[in-house]
């Protein structure tokens, strides 16, 4: 769009096959992808295959969630036994990061805690997961021909959805002093999707430059995640960005998680280093390892940022 410096790439073509003009329409596709990976790792979808009512509803239903007093929505916060922080929560009140959450995992889980009211908020809540796991499984196939890799290796690589997770955000308003909503980090999945209200606030680090990620309507916001950078050797860049807060208004926005099984080992592929006689520039890990070094940031942040873990942990120095 202009101004923004993002690209918004009609998935259209991969819904249905249109002979030679379809190729085409595809062929434009993937190379608008494919140059946004290599640059910064963002790009805007449309024609995605989410319904714009349905993410229109989402939106409007956790923006009536969080505008209930604080002792209801309390009601549906994480229980202290589960292995998984599913349900509400709120950033401490010394975190950089001012924003509340609604935590959920895939429906069928069982680590769910959904709140009873607005009515319908459970339904849209699953309906919108299982569209995002279906979107996330079409860029996860685009990005596999946008590297090179053979046929489905992504898909069979990472076919285990147990891992993935969504949060339904709300962006408190900006103060006179600070307007951080959530602080430049990169993801440490493999692919983030993002869709926001009309306020905006998210923003792109590009060429040592910050680029308002502008809200389009119908269009999903996605950025790559460590997992790609490792497993592509830097080839692919995962997205740096942030969110900033806008003065007198909320921000309400969602964040689907495309993630990886937690005992999956990730290491630079070979496609990427020994076949072309490139050196690997990630020592490899096993996920949930990496996963466990970022969850400790959240609850025991550390006092100096350069001491926060990041991808470059398992940097090689050459």
């Amino acid at each position: 769009m202009a101004g923004s410096g993002i690209p918004t790439v009609d998935l259209s073509p991969f819904f249905s096959s249109n002979g030679d003009q379809g190729d085409k329409k595809k062929k434009l596709a993937m190379d608008a992808i494919y140059q946004s990976c290599l640059e910064h790792g963002f790009f805007r979808i449309g024609n995605h295959g989410v319904p714009l009512d349905l993410m229109n509803r989402a939106l409007q239903l956790s923006k009536t969630f969080f505008e209930y007093p604080d002792e209801e929505k309390l009601k549906f916060s994480p229980v202290s036994a589960a292995p998984l922080p599913a349900g509400y929560n709120r950033q401490p009140q010394n975190s950089p990061d001012k924003n509340e959450y609604l935590l959920l995992f895939p429906p069928n889980s069982g680590f769910n805690i959904y709140p009873q009211n607005p009515p319908e908020f459970r339904e849209v809540l699953e309906e919108i997961f299982s569209h995002l796991t279906r979107t996330g499984m079409l860029v996860e196939s685009i990005l596999n021909e946008c590297l090179g890799l053979p046929p489905n290796f992504l898909k069979e690589y990472n076919q285990d959805r147990s891992w993935d997770f969504m949060a339904a955000l709300r962006y408190f308003p900006a103060t006179e002093v600070e307007s951080n909503g959530i602080s430049e980090h990169e993801d440490g999945n493999l692919i983030t999707f993002v869709f926001q209200d009309e306020v905006g606030g998210l923003e792109v680090l590009k060429n040592g430059e910050w680029i308002p990620v502008t809200p389009v309507e119908d269009t999903i916001v996605v950025n790559l995640g460590d997992v790609i950078q490792v497993l592509s050797n830097k080839k692919f860049k995962s997205a740096t960005h942030r969110v900033v807060r806008r003065e007198e208004r909320s921000r309400f926005s969602y964040a689907y998680f495309y993630n990886l099984q937690g005992d999956k080992w990730v290491e630079p592929l070979s496609q990427f280093t020994k076949e072309i006689g490139e050196p690997p520039k990630y020592r490899g890990f096993q996920y949930k390892e990496y996963q466990q070094l970022r969850m400790r940031n959240m609850t025991h942040p550390p006092s100096r940022p350069e001491d926060v873990i990041n991808i470059t942990h398992y940097e090689i120095s050459t």
